[in-house]
This record gives C-alpha cells, sequence and structure tokens, in this order.
C-alpha cells in the first residue's frame, strides 16, 4: 500500500512540474511578446523623432509623443494577434515571420496616414519606410531568437494516442510534421482493457484522443483530470456543435441552446455591408491589375478571359464561381474534373503565374459584389463534389448554412488535401463561433498563407502516408498478438 502511495506521490509531483513548465512557458510568450512590441514601438518613436517631428509636429515632442507610441503599440499589439504573430514556440520560424511582417506592413501604413492626417497634408513617405525596414528586419532576428530559446528550454510533448478507427492514424501522420511539438510515440487501440489504456496513459506526457466512442472517452477524460493529465481530443461533429453553443443561466441545472441556423438576420446583415465594401475597395485597387491579366490571357491563346464554373452556396443554391482562366481552352472538355498539379501540360504560361501569386481568384470579387458569395465562408464547391462528400459524410451539408466564400476557416488552416470530414469540422467552427472580428482575422490570416507553400500541400503526399499508415496498422496488429 505504502508503494502504491509513493507511487501516486511520483506522479503528482511529475504532474505538477508538467504544469509549472505550460505556465512559465504562457509567461515567456507573453515577456517576449511585449519586449518585442516595446521595442518595435521604440525604433518607431526614433524614427518619428528623426524623420519627422522636429519639421511637421513640433507640438508632439512633450506629452503627444506618449500618445503617438500608445496608438502605435496599440495597433501593433492588435495586429500582432489577429495575424498569430505571438505564436512563439508554436509556429514555425517563416509562418511567425510572415505573421509580423504583415502586422508591422499594415501597422505602418496605418501609421503613415495617421500622421498625413495630423498634419492635415501628405507627408514624406521615406522615414516610415526606413522605420518599416528597419522593424522588419529587428523581427525576424527575434523570431530566431524566441524559436531558438523555446526548442531549447521547452521539450515536446512524448504522447500515447487512443485511437478508434484506423482513419484516426492520419492524425499520427499529421503530428508527425510537427515533431518539434509533438511526438507521438505509443499508438492504443480503444478496443484494450480501460485498465490497460489508463495505465499506460501515465508513463507519458499527454494523451491523444481520436475517433473513439463517447463511452470510452468520458472513461478517459475523468481519469486524466483526476491525475492533472493534459488531454488532446480531436471533435466530433455534435462536440464542434456545442462548443458554440448558448449558455442559458435560468436554473440550477446548466442549460446550453444550439440554435441550428447558422449567421442571424442581424450578422447576416452585418457580414453582407462588409463584404460590398471590402469587394468595392478590393475592385477598385486592382481593376488596372486585373486588366492587365485579362490582356495577357487573351494575347496568350485567344480563348476567353474567365474560366465559368456551377457551385453551391447557402441553401444549395447554385451559382457560376467567376476564375481567370489558367488553363487550356475545353481543358475539361469531357467533363471531368482533374485537379492541375505543378507542371500540368494544361496549364498556360500566364496562368503557370497568376496561379503562382493566387491572381486566378481575384474575380470572385465580383461574385462577391453580386451577393453570390462572401470574403469569408467555407470555400464553395462544384456540384458534383457536393453530391459525392454528402454520400461519404451526410454532415457536409452543414456548411451551406452560410454563403460560400473567398477565404475561410478551412483555407487558413487547412490544406488542399483536407478531408471532407475535417472540412466540415474547420467550417462548423467558423459558423458556430462567427463574429465580425473573426471575419477580420481570417481576411488577415489569408495573407500570410498566400505566401506558404505548405497550405497547397495535396495528392502528392497521400500515397506516402497510406504507405506509412499501413505500417503502423501491422506494427499495432503485431503488438497485439504478442
Amino acid at each position: 500500500m505504502r508503494g502504491v502511495v509513493i507511487i501516486m506521490q511520483l506522479q503528482n509531483t511529475k504532474q505538477n512540474s508538467r504544469k509549472h513548465r505550460c505556465i512559465s512557458k504562457s509567461m515567456m510568450r507573453a515577456i517576449v511578446g511585449f519586449v518585442e512590441i516595446a521595442i518595435l514601438t521604440i525604433t518607431y518613436y526614433i524614427g518619428w523623432r528623426h524623420g519627422y517631428a522636429n519639421a511637421l509636429f513640433p507640438d508632439y515632442l512633450v506629452r503627444g509623443k506618449y500618445v503617438l507610441m500608445g496608438v502605435y503599440a496599440l495597433i501593433l499589439w492588435i495586429l500582432f494577434h489577429n495575424t498569430e504573430g505571438f505564436m512563439y514556440g508554436n509556429l514555425r520560424k517563416l509562418e511567425l515571420s510572415l505573421a509580423q511582417w504583415i502586422a508591422l506592413v499594415l501597422t505602418n501604413i496605418i501609421t503613415y496616414f495617421q500622421l498625413c492626417l495630423i498634419a492635415n497634408g501628405m507627408v514624406p513617405p521615406l522615414p516610415m519606410l526606413v522605420i518599416t525596414l528597419i522593424n522588419l528586419v529587428f523581427a525576424f532576428l527575434m523570431v530566431c531568437l524566441s524559436s531558438a530559446v523555446f526548442h531549447k528550454f521547452y521539450r515536446p510533448h512524448n504522447m500515447v494516442m487512443v485511437f478508434g478507427t484506423d482513419n484516426a492514424l492520419n492524425m499520427k501522420l499529421k503530428m508527425d510534421t510537427r515533431r518539434d511539438k509533438y511526438r507521438v510515440n505509443k499508438l492504443l487501440s480503444a478496443e484494450e482493457d480501460i485498465d490497460t489504456i489508463c495505465a499506460e496513459i501515465l508513463n507519458y506526457d499527454a494523451v491523444l484522443l481520436n475517433d473513439i466512442t463517447a463511452e470510452t472517452r468520458n472513461d478517459i477524460l475523468k481519469f486524466c483530470y483526476e491525475h492533472n493529465m493534459p488531454v488532446y481530443a480531436v471533435p466530433k461533429i455534435s462536440d464542434v456543435l456545442i462548443r458554440g453553443a448558448e449558455d442559458i443561466q435560468l436554473f440550477d441545472t446548466p442549460l446550453v441552446l444550439i440554435k441550428s441556423t447558422g449567421l442571424s438576420r442581424a450578422q447576416r446583415f452585418v457580414k453582407r455591408i462588409l463584404d460590398i465594401v471590402l469587394s468595392g475597395i478590393g475592385l477598385l485597387i486592382t481593376w488596372p491589375f486585373l486588366l492587365l491579366i485579362a490582356l495577357a490571357i487573351k494575347i496568350e491563346d485567344r480563348g476567353p478571359v474567365f474560366y465559368r464554373q456551377r457551385r453551391a452556396t447557402r441553401d444549395y443554391r447554385e451559382f457560376d464561381i467567376l476564375k481567370f482562366r489558367s488553363m487550356i481552352v475545353d481543358a475539361e472538355k469531357f467533363g471531368e474534373s482533374i485537379p492541375a498539379t505543378g507542371k500540368d501540360p494544361r496549364i498556360t504560361k500566364v496562368g503557370r503565374f497568376i496561379r503562382a501569386i493566387r491572381a486566378d481568384e481575384l474575380p470572385q470579387l465580383i461574385n462577391i459584389l453580386k451577393g453570390d458569395m462572401s470574403i469569408v465562408g467555407p470555400r464553395p464547391e462544384r456540384l458534383e463534389h457536393v453530391r459525392k462528400y454528402a454520400e461519404e459524410v451526410p454532415e457536409f451539408g452543414y456548411r451551406l448554412k452560410v454563403k460560400g466564400g473567398l477565404t475561410g476557416y478551412a483555407q487558413v488552416y487547412g490544406k488542399y488535401n483536407t478531408s471532407a470530414y475535417d472540412k466540415i469540422r474547420l467550417d462548423l467552427m467558423y459558423i458556430e463561433h462567427y463574429s465580425i472580428w473573426l471575419d477580420l482575422k481570417i481576411i488577415l490570416l489569408t495573407l500570410r498563407i498566400v505566401f506558404q507553400k505548405e497550405s497547397t500541400e495535396g495528392f502528392d503526399v497521400a500515397e506516402e502516408n497510406e504507405r506509412r499508415k499501413e505500417e503502423m496498422l501491422k506494427e499495432i496488429h503485431h503488438e497485439h498478438e504478442e
């Protein structure tokens, strides 16, 4: 009995140590973020003082300078937060650098026009360009330093995954791409005895639950909660719906309301206003570029400029989505939808360029202005894909409770070959947590993924993943037989 008590004390010590490490990591992220914002703000102040203040803003040299610095720091913090620029130790260096660079460029653009308003005229842009360049370099150095610190002092979790189906092993393959953060070192079938599973869990830093029955999941969750064990769980669609529910505080029994209606009328109205404003501004800014692309497409092969395709949007309504044509005429003359690879001979020279910079999607601003689409929402699928996915996953139609979007939650956090079921979960997380601020955040995050090659990972890795999954299944069956 005394031995059991000692073991439990050791386990508690281990769990408390883990808890403190998690708290320290959060505190470290806050400290690094505060230091970076402070230094970037000081850099702005020095640039402003030498480039603008003496000649244009003498009245701000006393207390006014603190107001300018405070406003700059506030804008920078808001944009860092919404581009995930504070995710030190989570995002890769390139991802984090892009997030911070986008936030810095937008902050300095806003600040430049703020200075123009204060000066009641256009001010020279050169000092702000110098400030931006210095800040971009410093941000990159800060990302490199913070990544080195986090990787040195915060080791990745050693995890055990309890899985219910073969498809659940895909999560192991995904987490293997981020072994700097997670290491799934043990796979346990949910068919194992619950006592065996719980005993094995205590040998690891954390547990991952994926696609297991509600009863088994409840037992494991309660056991882990009792032993202060971190639990990662892949949510089911019902979990996503419940997470977006409204709390009802009328009784002494907890009650939640799942409205099941998508966006409210007020939310749709505000979202439509935002769509009109942003698509209108986008067309006004990009029309010379759109005209050049249209001319290039026409000159290359004399074919049509636009490519039209039937898609489904809210409540299964059909519409023609617009894209710049990037492939030869009649590339799908037999009615077959064959995804184009990077070296597909059907892609034209102009098409290869506009695909690389994602400009082939820009005509959808017209769809948005017309009301067929929204800036942010689930990506509208081809009609045949809707029917196919609905047969495979009956819940696929849930994502059609809102208009399709130019970008969306699944586009920001998913990949080109994300499964239909994962797309549903991602899109429902957007629908059930919708806010105007979430739309703005997704727009900012979209700017980041435009420059990331990983977001377009596709079918080239599918066969390799299937092979690795088969190997894991053979190993699990072999261990079980032993």
